[in-house]
């Protein structure tokens, strides 16, 4: 008689670094499925803010749930997931960016929200706040205002936005802590948004 199949408690639309690399112990797919529900929506709206294109942004993160599959690393103890999404994501979009550059320059200027999900809406509701940071940055120096994206925009730690972009987390510290000066000397010191940010960080 054949020994029935064990029964999975499924995965949740999001899951936990560590819920997913349990998963993995026994089912690697199962968990690279989860990886790519937990974080399509996020990676898609961070591509999207950075290369204002939904088709563009549709494909750096089918590339980087590609590369994601093919990393051996990702369900290991000390791997820190999102972050390396992320990373990676910034990266590809990055290139696209800097491709647009050599080519003529950036059709649109950043800032932009668009195609955005109907799934997402509450999110980008809560996200208003954010939103108007993000789109004054246009005047900043692209290591701003990508720190200031990965920080308002997508909510990301500290220690996240270290692994992102590779730095010393005192570097994210200070980096950050220019990028909001420059971003306060662009709509003012005085501007509600500034001081909104500010209130938060000394929160």
């Amino acid at each position: 008689m054949t020994a029935p199949a064990l029964q999975r408690t499924p995965l949740p639309a999001v899951a936990t670094e560590a819920a997913l690399k349990e998963l993995a112990h026994g089912d690697r797919r199962a968990a690279l499925d989860g990886v790519v529900r937990t974080y399509r929506d996020r990676l898609f709206q961070h591509a999207l803010y950075i290369v204002k294109d939904g088709q563009e942004a549709y494909d750096v993160v089918q590339e980087v749930f590609i590369r994601s599959m093919r990393e051996a690393r990702l369900f290991d103890p000390d791997f820190h997931i999102k972050a390396w999404l992320f990373r990676v994501t910034s990266n590809l979009c990055y290139n696209i960016v800097r491709d647009r550059r050599r080519r003529g320059g950036i059709l649109e200027s950043l800032g932009r929200r668009d195609e955005v999900p109907a799934s997402q809406d509450d999110r980008v509701r809560d996200g208003e706040r954010r939103d108007e940071v993000l789109a004054r940055m246009e005047g900043l120096s692209e290591d701003h205002r990508e720190i200031l994206i990965l920080r308002y925009y997508d909510d990301l730690s500290y220690n996240e936005i270290a692994d992102v972009l590779g730095i010393r987390l005192g570097t994210v510290m200070s980096r950050l802590s220019r990028a909001r000066g420059r971003l306060g000397a662009v709509l003012g010191t005085d501007h509600p948004v500034v001081l909104e940010v500010l209130e938060e960080e000394s929160g």
